[in-house]
């Protein structure tokens, strides 16, 4: 490894812009830290362009502690060991922060894992913090789910306590919602449905001070997303954010969480003029929610997230105050991409500064119930919320997507054209 500073362990089992980013910025003083059970979600042209970062796979099914062991004796082969650690994953949040405790490396303890993983007890925090929530009750089945709805009524929001983005959530309307859940293969919670307006919101977190909070408005609350509405966030850096003091917000729960450094991502609702907890992770936000806080603001917010990881103070400096978002493009179905809108007519729209396509024709795609189902994005600048949605609603108008049924299997022996 070349260069001075920080060597950092990155946990990595999702290509995103910023493992990509700390990939390209890090080379030399980077490793990676990658879980064979999930090998399917790292694609082979991103293996091939991280082939160069040393990477230490942790096996399927083989003790943690007998991992650590032979990741110490792997990492000692490198000129120097990682002495800093950050893990961009929800999922892979448990295992991660556990191997970075047996490593001897900055991590969350099994508490704090708990009170960021397990949205029961995270709720509970919030109370025992003074935070206002929706009413909430861990469920067994059915008959739990309808005493709990006749205390709030219906309708109500279904989740297992360890999810995200919005896998196997739902909201119900009544007893027959409950019809096919299998409440024996997850623990499950339900939640009283709030109504007001849902927001987002990311901080920054060094030596157990929050220096900025980020808000962003979602034009579709991600319950009507992955059942087909417009899936898309905008980072608010004008005076329509809302009128709540959302760096005081994120610093209760940081300093009631013991929280020293990360990226924060938080939901919360805006009921009467009064903020509702949802939900907390201490990692990056999902989607390109991160990029659309560098656009509305002007800075390398990337640099800046990994600052905090490597244990240093970001410098802030924003160099603008917009508003810009990430809208998801539709990715209807599973088959072969049959034709896709090309990245070059996304960029002609007005207000689009950047288009990622993660599909082609011929591509072989598989469709999800989640919140970051997708064919790709796009990012859209402008002066308000209203504008940046409305030209975010022209690129859906332009983009179009045929996904067709993969071609039959040949026959044995069949004569070739």
């Amino acid at each position: 490894m070349t260069g001075d500073g920080p060597v950092l362990l990155m946990a990595d089992d999702r290509a995103s812009s910023f493992t990509r980013y700390v990939a390209r910025e890090m080379a030399g003083r980077l490793v990676l830290l990658r879980f064979a059970a999930v090998r399917r979600d790292l694609s082979d042209d991103y293996l091939r362009e991280t082939a160069h970062l040393p990477a230490f796979w942790v096996r399927e099914g083989v003790p943690l502690e007998e991992e650590v062991r032979r990741y110490e004796a792997w990492v000692a082969g490198l000129p120097v060991r990682p002495d800093r650690f950050c893990n961009p994953s929800e999922p892979r949040q448990a295992v991660a922060q556990r191997f970075a405790a047996l490593a001897g490396l900055p991590h969350l303890t099994q508490q704090q894992v708990r009170w960021v993983r397990d949205k029961h007890a995270m709720k509970d925090r919030f109370r025992q913090l003074g935070l206002r929530t929706a009413r909430y009750a861990r469920v067994a089945g059915p008959a739990c789910v309808e005493r709990f709805a006749a205390e709030c009524g219906w309708p109500l929001v279904l989740k297992p306590v360890d999810s995200f983005a919005c896998v196997d959530t739902f909201r119900l309307t009544g007893p027959d919602s409950l019809a096919g859940v299998d409440f024996g293969a997850r623990e499950w919670m339900v939640e009283e449905f709030l109504g007001g307006t849902e927001w987002e919101v990311c901080g920054l977190v060094h030596d157990g001070e929050v220096l900025d909070a980020w808000p962003s408005a979602m034009p579709c609350r991600p319950l009507d997303i992955v059942d087909g509405a417009m899936n898309a966030n905008i980072s608010v850096a004008t005076a329509e954010g809302p009128p709540v003091d959302l760096r005081s917000l994120l610093q209760r729960i940081v300093t009631g969480m013991g929280v020293d450094h990360g990226y924060l991502h938080m939901e919360f609702f805006l009921v009467d003029g009064e903020p509702y907890a949802g939900e907390i992770g201490v990692r990056l936000a999902g989607c390109e929610i991160t990029a659309n806080h560098g656009y509305a603001y002007g800075f390398d917010v990337f640099g800046a997230t990994l600052d905090v990881y490597l244990g240093r103070r970001p410098a802030l400096r924003y160099g603008a105050r917009r508003c810009a978002g990430d809208l998801l493009l539709p990715l209807p179905g599973s088959g072969i991409v049959r034709s896709v809108t090309p990245r070059e007519e996304l960029l002609r729209i007005p207000g689009v500064v950047a288009a990622v396509l993660r599909v082609g024709a011929g591509d072989p795609v598989t469709a999800r119930r989640a919140s970051h189902n997708a064919s790709g994005y796009v990012h859209v600048t402008g002066a308000s919320v209203r504008e940046v949605e409305q030209r975010m609603r022209a690129v859906l108008d332009a983009f179009t997507i045929e996904v067709g049924p993969p071609a039959p299997a040949r026959e044995a022996g069949a004569a070739r054209p």
